[in-house]
Parts: structure tokens; sequence; C-alpha cells
């Protein structure tokens, strides 16, 4: 018997730039292959992305040294510009992404379902990585186009 609900994990940043340029580059492949890393040991070689209700988006995560590599994707469930994204996932958990403009700054919260296979705590700091990685590339590049 499945068990109905899976439980939900959050992480959150608050980001020093305008909500426009934190969904251009939270969308747009060119700068998901340049965030998309936990760490500085991986990164994102590929990166496709069909940002619409029913559209697919697909990204390679690799460790650098060849040793490890892994697909994730999925299919878009609701698309608000500069509001909000969710998505299943390929193995069926649902991820629900919300934008916040507050001023100049922009709140980003993903809430997850999680996997059964690791730790909570180490999925939440996993994602948070990650996250943390798009808020610095963000305000790194915050004066670029």
């Amino acid at each position: 018997m499945e068990t109905d609900k899976k439980p939900t994990i959050t992480v959150e940043t608050t980001i020093n730039e305008q909500v426009e340029k934190v969904w251009e580059y939270w969308t747009e492949p060119e700068h998901i292959k340049k965030w998309n890393s936990a760490s500085e040991d991986w990164h994102t070689p590929f990166a496709e992305n069909d940002l619409r209700v029913g559209g697919k988006f697909l990204s390679r995560m690799e460790a650098k040294d060849g040793s490890f590599g892994f697909d994730f994707g999925g299919v878009y469930d609701e698309v608000k510009l500069n509001e909000l994204i969710s998505y299943t996932m390929g193995d069926g958990r649902k991820v629900r992404i919300s934008f916040a403009n507050n001023s100049n700054k922009t709140i980003v919260m993903e809430n997850f379902e999680a996997e059964d296979t690791n730790s909570i705590e180490l999925q939440q700091r996993g994602w948070q990585s990650i996250l943390d990685n798009f808020k610095k590339y963000v305000e790194e590049n915050n004066n670029t186009q």
C-alpha cells in the first residue's frame, strides 16, 4: 500500500535582485548550466527548458572528475511568470517554487517532496546548497545581461 503524502522539504533564500532577473536566471538554460550544482566539484554541462504547462525540462548534473552523473528532469504543472513554477519530477515527486518580489529583493522558496533513499536532512542540505549557489550566481552577475 502506497502512502498518501510524502514529507515535504522547504529551502529558501533572499536574493538582492529584481524578480524579473531572478526568474530569467532560474529558467534560461545558459544560466542554469552556470549555477546548477551543490558544490564546486559538480557542474551541469547540459540543460534544456520548455517553460510552459506540459513543457519538459532536463539537465545533466555530473561530477567534474567524471565519476558520477545523473539526469534531472520533469514536466511543468503550473507556470505564473515571475511568481510560481510547479512541476512533477521524473520519479513522480512534486516541486513548487515561489518567487516573491520584496522591494529590490526576491525571496525564492522551494517546497519539494522527499525521496526515500537519502535522509531528509541530506536532501535539504543538497537543495539548499544549489539554491545558495543560485543566489551567489545572480548577485555576482547583477550588472550583466
